[in-house]
């Protein structure tokens, strides 16, 4: 009786340790699989489940490999896992951490051919060395997942990318500014390649949004502004809407290449393709923020830039703020514009 008792005793420790994350019982660290095969002969697809292919004129995109090397950084009451790489871009140049998360529904046996929408998740501050939307402490993965049980939400695979290619006080923007790191190709291309390498994918922008706050929100929505052919979707919450970076010093051209206000008024002025902007601002954020917000959409919100807007009462310039309002009206609006998983074939 003693032996089993110490027996169970050391199980239920055993578990509680994992539970916190402690010792040796730690999952962190460990390599993470999300089910992405290696691609099926030189430059071929990778398969599905069970080996599964996509047809030639699919909507899906199964993993083009080759896998990367993900490691575990926290696991969800749901077992599901938030992993990181370190992905070398090789359109960018640049090399830096991405984490990803992939629902629960992305491994259910109903959804093992199907493609699934990428939202990529944009933190506010430095950006560097982390994106603190991989924490759980936010909730956006556990939040994404109720959303989805409760019709709100697509079940998003999410990527987080590091915003920024260093932290001393300087923002990027979310651009290639001329001479410093692509950080605008590493955001909408190198990253988009990861998802695309390693989990099943939707081929077209209805597959495809960002999600930001602060200056990520800028870069979210500067993106889809840009390159409306490749993202359909964005929700900004408390952005900037001026590319202000000190390095864009000398490049007036290129900066205001990446104004969202005069992407937006070229947008209008080409008559599409149609995007899909959710706003969202607390009552206490800084009077430039809110009427930025107000300002854009009135005078941008038209045409093809559909817009909508969530003012949080109280709300404050963080994240803490934002994740429970997106489950009030900002998640609902992309996800109304973008694709349920689709199946292979």
């Amino acid at each position: 009786m003693v032996v089993a008792s110490i027996a169970v005793l050391g199980l239920i420790t055993a578990g509680v340790l994992n539970h916190f994350k402690i010792g040796p019982f730690s999952d962190k660290g460990a390599p993470v699989n999300f089910g992405q095969d290696q691609a099926a002969g030189s430059g071929g697809q990778a398969g599905g489940a069970n080996g599964a292919q996509a047809a030639p004129d699919s909507k899906v995109l199964m993993p083009t490999g080759p896998a990367a090397e993900f490691k575990n950084t926290d696991t969800l009451g749901d077992g599901t896992q938030i992993a990181v790489t370190t992905l070398e871009g090789k359109k960018s140049g640049f090399t830096g951490k991405v984490w990803v998360w992939a629902p629960k529904a992305y491994k259910d046996p109903k959804f093992k051919d199907h493609g699934f929408p990428v939202l990529i998740a944009l933190p506010g501050g430095p950006g560097f060395p982390d994106n603190y939307w991989m924490g759980t402490n936010l909730k956006l993965q556990s939040s994404i997942s109720k959303w989805y049980a409760e019709g709100k939400s697509k079940p998003f695979l999410l990527a987080m990318p590091v915003l920024n290619p260093k932290n001393n006080g300087t923002y990027w923007d979310g651009s290639d500014i001329p001479g410093q790191p692509k950080m605008g190709t590493w955001l909408t291309e190198d990253v988009p390649d990861l998802m695309k390498a390693n989990f099943r994918t939707i081929k077209s922008r209805d597959g495809w949004a960002f999600m930001g706050s602060s200056s990520g929100g800028f870069a979210g929505m500067k993106a889809v502004l840009k390159h409306p052919d490749k993202f359909k979707a964005a929700i900004a919450s408390g952005p900037d809407f001026f590319p202000d970076s000190p390095l864009w010093k000398g490049h007036t051209k290129e900066r205001d290449e990446n104004d969202p206000k005069l992407l937006a008024k070229d947008l209008i002025a080409r008559k599409g393709p149609d995007v899909y902007l959710a706003f969202q601002y607390g009552t206490k954020e800084d009077p430039i923020t809110i009427n930025g917000v107000k300002n854009f959409v009135k005078e941008y919100g038209q045409g093809p830039v559909h817009t909508s807007v969530k003012e949080i009462p109280g709300g404050k310039h963080d994240a803490y703020t934002y994740v429970p309002s997106m489950g009030q009206g900002p998640i609902q609006f992309i996800s109304e514009q973008l694709s349920d998983p689709i199946p292979a074939s």
